[in-house]
């Protein structure tokens, strides 16, 4: 996927019809979190952390930007041993308002966590190809957290594998703390509830 600029993601979040978040009175930190998937893997299961996870804020009225390599999609692992019968989840692009608080995740650090419903897809054929079909499609709160990979400072996950079981995850820990630390500002400045909009790259281009 090349290089992407919070003007075109801007652009696509509003054309979509999405909220873009941006205080009228320049207020810090009112977060835009947009996921972009890789619609070059043509539904693939790369196993690779092949996706964007973004964040926009205004900071004394002036934009910051920051995109991390990550992935919307579960790992091979989860694929082949799925959780439940219905198949590993993968999340609908959409925009889900107020969907993700700081919270522990899994007990164990601190991560966006599912607060509210999203909806995903249920892949059961454990192939090599995520099936999105609408009628596989369910609501509710799964555990979808945005959270990292490795816990090794200035190391980065290559492969997904274990990861994610439908979670958005960042692969570079540095990232993974930066993220988190502007998310605990905004935190402060507009409470405990982030919304996180998912988009396909192909979205940027239309």
């Amino acid at each position: 996927m090349k290089d992407l600029a919070r003007e075109e993601i801007e652009r696509a979040i509003k054309k979509k019809g999405y909220t873009w978040f941006e205080d009228k009175n320049n207020k810090d930190y009112d977060v835009n979190i947009v996921g972009i998937r890789n619609s070059e893997t043509l539904g693939k299961v790369t196993n690779m952390f092949d996706d964007k996870l973004t964040i926009s804020y205004k900071l004394g009225g002036v934009w910051k930007f920051h995109c991390y390599d990550c992935t919307t999609d579960p790992g091979t692992h989860w694929v082949e041993n799925v959780m439940r019968k219905e198949g590993v989840a993968i999340l609908k692009p959409a925009q889900y308002r107020g969907s993700h608080k700081i919270a522990l995740h899994q007990g164990k650090y601190e991560a966006l966590c599912q607060r509210k419903a999203v909806k995903v897809y249920r892949d059961n054929n454990r192939d090599d190809n995520f099936n999105l079909l609408e009628e596989s499609l369910m609501e509710g709160v799964f555990g979808i957290n945005i959270h990292r990979a490795t816990s090794v400072s200035a190391a980065k996950s290559l492969q997904v594998d274990r990861w994610s079981a439908g979670c958005q995850v960042i692969a570079s820990n540095d990232d993974w703390c930066e993220f988190l630390e502007i998310c605990k500002k905004a935190k402060e400045v507009w409470g405990n509830s982030f919304t996180y909009t998912l988009i396909e790259s192909n979205d940027l281009f239309r």
